[in-house]
């Protein structure tokens, strides 16, 4: 049985120098592209943090992605939802098109969507 998560993270109570009242962070989810600077390569994910995903490629804990470093992040769409970005990324990949990536990182906007 999965459990269910909610988009929205919310951290209850004061945080150092900070008053005693309620405070939450709303968090966003990225889909990302990522081109390795060596091979030429390029990887697609998803994540809700993207400063800490690309550290994680860089360091080598990510198993695919270790052997072809380093990577830099060439392009990102932001999401409410951990499943819109989720599909995304596989409306991405199921192109298996380096021709529409670029096309992608190019532009700096999705083509042939009107939703976020």
């Amino acid at each position: 049985m999965a459990l269910w998560r909610s988009p929205v993270r919310a951290r209850y109570g004061p945080r150092k120098g900070q008053s005693n009242r309620l405070s939450f962070f709303i968090f966003m989810f990225s889909m990302y592209i990522l081109q390795s600077i060596t091979t030429d390569r390029y990887y697609i994910g998803h994540t809700d943090s993207l400063s800490r995903r690309l550290e994680e490629h860089n360091t080598g804990l990510s198993k695919y992605t270790r052997n072809y470093r380093p990577w830099r992040l060439v392009y990102s769409e932001e999401y409410a939802t951990r499943s819109k970005a989720i599909m995304r990324e596989l409306e991405i990949k199921r192109k298996k098109s380096r021709k529409y990536i670029e096309g992608l990182i190019k532009a700096g906007e999705r083509p042939d969507t009107t939703e976020s």
